[in-house]
């Protein structure tokens, strides 16, 4: 019960800074003349399948992933080290790093793509957009990229929790046209800029960006894009939902498309084939 109690405290006290940030960003936009950055049925919905998924997030937390976390923990390297500054240091650049491969994982494969879609098919880019989430995340098995080998490496569980919160924190930040950080943070760590592009959806843009908090990770495994270098951004993805505000429809309507493609295809690798694999598909049978 105290986990429950702190988990509902963690949300509703993070929400209310979330809240307060989007409401100065959408005054910002007001005084600047882009006061249609902000639909206020896209932002309602935006808040709505934010505190869905953190619920459930919250919910399968507590129920099972730190029970499997226990599990996997005890074949682990057993490092549980002391809180010191190079401690601190390597928890995050760990947490980081599995942040930035589970993010890549979602574009790559559709079973996990069908959940992500949510955060991508907005039209508009603003804080509350870091808010677009899915509530079956919680449930479709992609948390193993991040929680499972954070107890491999030996990570105190709950130490594990602060980083990947701390971490999707600093994200939030990242998603606004209003705010940005100077040219040098952005050597290393991740910007409102490079996250644009993260955003985009033409081909310059797409899969782009992966890092959390460090870009670092981009530049080394080739996946980065400047801004300045990638052309127009118009965001949203392939299949824009047809029912913008309604929540539930934003969460589940990409996963009735591709439930639809392997009933009509009949075949299961669709599960973990790229998102666009089965337009390739069709493309290649139409030039036959």
């Amino acid at each position: 019960m105290e986990d429950v109690l702190r988990a509902a405290a963690f949300i509703i006290g993070f929400g209310a800074v979330f809240v307060s940030f989007m409401m100065i960003e959408a005054l910002v936009c007001v005084k600047t003349g882009r006061g249609d950055n902000y639909d206020f049925k896209e932002t309602l919905a935006n808040l709505v399948t934010g505190a869905s998924y953190k619920i459930t997030d919250g919910i399968a937390i507590t129920l099972f992933i730190t029970m499997c976390y226990d599990y996997v923990a005890q074949f682990g390297l057993q490092w549980q080290p002391e809180v010191t500054v190079w401690s601190v240091i390597a928890t995050f650049v760990i947490t980081d790093f599995l942040m930035y491969w589970y993010h890549l994982v979602q574009h790559k494969i559709r079973w996990f793509w069908v959940i992500h879609v949510t955060h991508h098919s907005s039209s508009n880019m603003n804080l509350s957009t870091a808010l677009r989430q899915n509530f079956i995340g919680s449930v479709n098995g992609g948390w193993v990229f991040l929680w499972l080998p954070l107890a491999l490496v030996g990570l105190d569980k709950n130490w594990a929790l602060v980083a990947i919160e701390v971490n999707l924190i600093y994200q939030f930040f990242q998603h606004s046209e209003v705010f940005d950080a100077p040219k040098w943070f952005g050597k290393i760590f991740n910007t409102p800029s490079h996250h644009r592009v993260h955003h985009g959806s033409n081909p310059d843009q797409i899969d782009r960006n992966f890092g959390g908090v460090l870009i670092i990770w981009d530049k080394l495994f080739g996946t980065f894009q400047a801004e300045e270098t990638a052309g127009e951004i118009k965001y949203g993805v392939a299949r824009m939902p047809e029912k913008k505000y309604n929540p539930f429809y934003l969460q589940t309507y990409e996963l009735v498309a591709m439930l639809k493609d392997i009933a009509k295809y009949k075949d299961p690798r669709i599960l973990w084939m790229p998102p666009e694999w089965v337009e390739r598909r069709k493309s290649a049978q139409l030039a036959d």
